[in-house]
């Protein structure tokens, strides 16, 4: 069964919408989604797909990321999250969905959530199997804000997961003041870490550091079967990138088999 969100019982936790969640304009562009497997390797299974955003034909994330702005950031947020969640239910996504959300346009995470609480509800995709990591093109500046939103989210049974962990704001500064599910070690740390010293005592660190926090450690943008041994006996289990599978547009992903080995 699928909670009420609390912003949306007056009767328990009244939570007026602010301005932002009252403008009923619409995007001027439009978008879709592509979905990427994150494998769990030791279990050889799909753990969770990632819904990432693609131009309505399929074309990059840029060529929709770069539309963004001031003024329309709030109601793209908004709209990805329903149309991910939409997309995943259509497609029969039984796995965990991880959904990228822009912190910047959070601007009360209590009511701001009303959206994704109906959209759950509509497909019938229960929150519980929602994972929310910050967007890799959002820069944070408000680490505190940011920190009050991962609290409220998963204090309304969200999974949470911080991107890009190594790179600017993903830092040792915002895991010591929350401790999220998961985190995404950046790509840049993983990139040839079977040939590179420095990059596997970075890693191993983490991975270290991780385990005593009880934070699950997810490496994104594998590409090579030496990157994959390296970071599966350093400890990793969750693996992304493109020796497993590339990102299927209004797809689910089909890993290779031969990634497994």
């Amino acid at each position: 069964m699928i909670p009420i969100c609390p912003a949306d019982d007056a009767h328990v936790n009244p939570v007026p919408a602010c301005v932002q969640c009252r403008n009923d304009d619409e995007l001027d562009f439009d978008f879709d989604y592509a979905y990427q497997p994150i494998i769990h390797l030791r279990q050889r299974a799909i753990y969770a797909h990632e819904a990432l955003v693609r131009g309505p034909n399929g074309e990059s994330a840029y060529s929709v990321l770069s539309r963004v702005n001031d003024a329309n950031r709030y109601m793209f947020d908004q709209a990805c999250r329903v149309r991910a969640i939409r997309g995943a239910a259509g497609l029969g996504i039984a796995e965990l969905l991880s959904i990228n959300f822009l912190p910047n346009a959070v601007y009360r995470p209590e009511a701001c959530i009303r959206s994704t609480f109906a959209a759950a509800r509509d497909y019938g995709f229960p929150i519980e199997r929602i994972i929310f990591e910050v967007t890799e093109s959002e820069q944070v500046m408000d680490r505190p804000h940011l920190v009050n939103i991962f609290e409220e989210y998963r204090r309304f049974g969200f999974r949470t997961a911080i991107d890009d962990f190594g790179a600017g704001y993903a830092g040792l500064n915002l895991l010591s003041e929350f401790q999220p599910d998961i985190i995404k070690i950046d790509m840049q740390l993983v990139r040839d870490i079977d040939t590179s010293p420095p990059r596997q005592a970075i890693v191993s660190a983490i991975v270290a550091m991780c385990a005593s926090l009880e934070i699950a450690v997810l490496a994104e943008g594998i590409e090579t079967p030496g990157e994959r041994d390296f970071l599966r006996d350093a400890g990793v289990d969750l693996m992304q990138g493109y020796l497993f599978c590339k990102p299927a547009f209004r797809a689910i992903g089909v890993v290779d088999p031969a990634s497994w080995k």
